[in-house]
């Protein structure tokens, strides 16, 4: 009898999970795919139709396209996940498996920040669209980039939308009626590597955007266009791009498979405390950042231990904590931090590369090497 293999959320983590168990095993398992969307979409393109280099509609890749040898696909909604029979229940019908992997990312928690429901945001496709509308209207004032906490999805993207939104605004011949903030609640744009952070710093201190260090919103009032911070200081706004906090999708809460907003796993092999049920990308305390490339790392290694247990061999222990993130200095050249959130016993560690047209070329072909990967397309 095949092996049912049972995979929730079709995000980085999912697709890729999936991709190599069919390259492995293929007709040999039986492997369901469940996600509540009709497609796909890559976390950086929101910045591209943020800043009008795509159209909403170019960037969906529906999963009808995801067509693989021993995987089926279903758009269904979750209601129920019983972690220790592996059984999920759906408004579609009832799911059982011999190994559960969750891969459901992060919900974004709005509520989380009073006023953020109602304001402005760039991180989901609709918000990114929104805003895209609204920038050409946009002539003069105050622009303010800002967090509603840590840790928050893509770690880079909120400092990649003010030094793009730069160039957008000098490109338009408005940039010396503009002021461009960004609040981070990281002491620097990112931790892991020193030498990228100080290429940011200078980089905003060369293009004259205001860096605020460590601190989160609050509050965001939309009447006023006012945020607040943690400390109480308030930033007047005209324009808000704003980053919601986020947090395992509650389901998971329901389930009982959390602790304190997330899954937590053993961050080498990404177990959960139940047997044969595995939590990987967002939704999981794995160890790294929120970010696409550290699912899909996870993805592999998890991927790796179940192929080798369903040939009866030792499974490996391949999760390496390491990944890569490109990174939007304006202007056409792209940077690359490639981190290690493992190997070092004194903590994560993470090389940088500086900005230059052969990195635009890289980040080019990790996007459509994964479309080919994964749609066909």
């Amino acid at each position: 009898m095949k092996k049912r293999i049972l995979v929730l959320g079709a995000g980085f983590g999912g697709l890729e999970l999936s991709t190599m168990l069919s390259e492995a095993l293929g007709d040999a398992i039986d492997v369901t795919l469940i996600d509540k969307s009709d497609c796909f979409t890559f976390g950086f393109s929101k910045l591209d139709v943020l800043f009008g280099r795509m159209r909403p509609e170019t960037v969906r890749l529906p999963y009808k396209k995801f067509v693989k040898p021993g995987v089926r696909v279903l758009q269904e909604t979750i209601s129920s996940i019983d972690p220790i029979a592996k059984r999920v229940t759906t408004d579609r019908g009832t799911h059982e498996a011999d190994f559960l992997i969750v891969a459901l990312g992060a919900d974004y928690d709005f509520a989380a920040t009073p006023g953020m429901a109602d304001a402005t945001e760039f991180y989901t496709l609709a918000g990114a669209t929104q805003l895209g509308k609204l920038l050409p209207t946009f002539t003069k004032g105050r622009v303010l980039i800002a967090v509603g906490g840590a840790p928050f999805k893509c770690p880079p993207a909120p400092s990649e939308a003010a030094l793009m939104m730069h160039d957008y605004l000098t490109t338009r011949g408005i940039r010396s009626a503009c002021d461009i903030t960004l609040i981070l609640p990281l002491e620097v744009p990112v931790p892991p590597s020193p030498d990228t952070s100080r290429a940011l710093l200078a980089a905003f201190a060369e293009r004259n955007i205001i860096f605020v260090a460590d601190r989160e919103l609050r509050s965001v009032e939309t009447q006023r266009r006012v945020v607040t911070l943690d400390d109480g200081r308030e930033f007047p706004y005209d324009l808000f791009l704003g980053v919601p906090a986020i947090r395992a999708p509650k389901i998971l809460e329901d389930s009982g498979i959390t602790e304190d907003k997330y899954v937590p796993v053993k961050p080498k092999t990404l177990e959960t405390r139940f047997p044969d049920v595995y939590a990987i990308g967002d939704c999981a305390r794995q160890g790294t950042p929120k970010a696409g490339v550290f699912a899909e790392g996870a993805a592999r290694a998890v991927a790796t231990a179940l192929i080798a247990r369903l040939r009866n061999q030792d499974p490996p222990v391949t999760h390496k904590g390491t990944g890569s993130c490109y990174i939007e200095f304006g202007g056409g050249p792209i940077a690359r931090v490639d981190v290690d959130f493992f190997s070092n016993p004194d903590g994560p560690t993470g090389t940088y590369y500086e900005p230059s047209v052969a990195l635009r070329a890289d980040k080019e072909h990790f996007g459509s090497s994964r479309r080919a990967r994964w749609f066909g397309l």
